[in-house]
């Protein structure tokens, strides 16, 4: 064979495999937007470029994979709705100590369900593969936490409030499969 045609043939092999590369990096790309939602953006606001966003979001997937989350008991989740409601209470008179309850509490089921307790960065990655569309109420939560404002304590605890609605549902931990449009089934309308 001439070698021109060798030539064109290499060009061509080059360009498939581009075009397979760039196919695999847009189906990550999709499948991670899937999974996190709105903590996608996030993750890659804070990074240094896409593919260390990606990376990061990649490597939550792999440590959650390795964790053993469970399911809390339907006794379980019916003492914690209880905690919550006293929690709740307190916070006419003492609004400061409920939000610090509130997140006490929250630590005390993200525990039982499994997760590590790492700090806090740690723990609300591991819960953003979970639970992506309420972690940044986690965040907001923890950061009007230790405000003096009442205001900022009210909305500390609608922050908490939505994380700990969430730990609590039953099957709010689906099994993680390679795909995210068959998570999206699962995921229960609201």
């Amino acid at each position: 064979m001439p070698g021109w045609v060798w030539a064109v043939i290499a060009v061509a092999v080059v360009i498939v495999a581009s075009l397979v590369w760039q196919g695999a990096k847009a189906r990550r790309t999709r499948s991670l937007q899937g999974r996190f939602g709105p903590e996608y953006d996030r993750t890659l606001e804070r990074a240094d470029g896409k593919r260390e966003g990606e990376a990061d979001l990649a490597a939550r997937v792999k440590r959650r994979e390795e964790l053993d989350i469970r399911s809390l008991s339907g006794a379980a989740r019916d003492r914690y709705a209880a905690d919550w409601q006293h929690v709740q209470a307190r916070f006419v008179d003492a609004p400061r100590e409920a939000v610090q309850d509130a997140d006490a509490l929250i630590q005390t089921v993200m525990r039982e369900r499994g997760y590590p307790m790492d700090d806090f960065e740690q723990r609300s990655a591991d819960v953003s593969v979970d639970h992506p569309r309420v972690v940044e109420n986690y965040r907001a939560g923890h950061r009007l936490a230790g405000s003096g404002d009442t205001e900022d304590q009210r909305r500390a605890m609608v922050h908490y409030r939505a994380l700990f609605d969430d730990l609590l549902e039953d099957g709010a931990d689906r099994s993680l499969s390679r795909d995210p449009a068959v998570d999206a089934e699962r995921e229960p309308a609201r």
